[in-house]
């Protein structure tokens, strides 16, 4: 077995395991309600596989096969224009923009606490702790109050939306950032001091470079979290537009299969982002001649 496939055999089983039970799930969840339908249409002794595949082919179940989300999400992508209010790309779009906007922010939120932290210890002692009680906050609770006061003061569209991502974004990449930055050896920062370093050049040259490593692990994460905040802003507003969107319509008309796919559509969505930070990750730590 070559190194390739060592990588994603795992991989691979997994997805198939997770498809297995996918459709086990299906029928298993359908069945009730497929049989409450041959009853009320005085159908006797189907057979078993005509059960199976009419659980996978309700136009409303309880839980969608795989290949009814599959052919949903070919259907609003490839068959829709990217400007249609139908198609799965526009709503992934609308929210994409609010989440990077937002991971933007959380990012330099995030590095800047984590500078004033490891530089000042009053920070250190007063700051962190509220750090990481802000997080205790569930963000379904929060989400309506953010959207209410940016609305009353004038900021609408995508920022308030962005804020929840930053919220939700800022905090690993904050905690990660104050580790990273702590991480130079005393002997390093004991050579600095000797060469009469200031406390910036310490940073520019010994600091920041020991912490990006950490930095991005961060982003791995808040790149990822940032996108739920983005779904999350777009349900206390009633938007009309983005995943989130999709998520309430389908709610709204009981149409479980564009909730499916629209769940799948974001996720797709974070495991690309995640990807392209761990592209970058690789880029910079191999041009700074560190091990990826």
């Amino acid at each position: 077995m070559n190194h390739k496939e060592g990588r994603f055999l795992p991989v691979l089983t997994v997805i198939l395991a997770i498809l297995a039970m996918w459709y086990v799930g299906t029928v298993f969840l359908n069945t009730p309600f497929q049989k409450d339908i041959y009853k009320r249409q005085n159908q006797e002794n189907v057979s078993m596989m005509t059960l199976v595949q009419d659980t996978m082919a309700q136009e409303r179940p309880v839980l969608p096969s795989p290949h009814q989300v599959a052919l949903e999400i070919y259907n609003t992508t490839v068959k829709k224009k990217i400007t249609s209010k139908r198609s799965l790309i526009y709503h992934s779009w609308i929210t994409l923009s609010t989440a990077l906007l937002g991971f933007i922010l959380g990012t330099l939120l995030g590095v800047a606490l984590a500078i004033s932290i490891v530089h000042n210890r009053a920070l250190d002692k007063s700051l962190m702790p509220w750090i990481i009680a802000s997080q205790t906050i569930p963000i379904l609770a929060i989400a309506p109050m953010i959207i209410v006061v940016l609305n009353s003061m004038g900021i609408q569209g995508l920022l308030p939306k962005a804020m929840i991502s930053m919220y939700l974004s800022f905090f690993p990449i904050a905690v990660g950032m104050v580790k990273g930055l702590r991480s130079p050896e005393v002997s390093h920062t004991d050579l600095m001091r000797t060469y009469n370093a200031s406390s910036w050049q310490t940073l520019i040259k010994l600091r920041l470079p020991a912490s990006l490593p950490y930095l991005f692990t961060g982003m791995k994460i808040a790149i990822a979290i940032a996108l739920v905040g983005a779904i999350v802003g777009e349900l206390p507003t009633g938007a009309v537009a983005g995943l989130g969107a999709r998520l309430l319509a389908g709610s709204y008309y009981g149409q479980t299969v564009q909730i499916w796919s629209a769940l799948i559509m974001a996720s797709v969505l974070a495991g690309s982002l995640v990807g392209l930070v761990s592209l970058a990750n690789h880029f910079v730590l191999k041009r700074m001649g560190a091990a990826a």
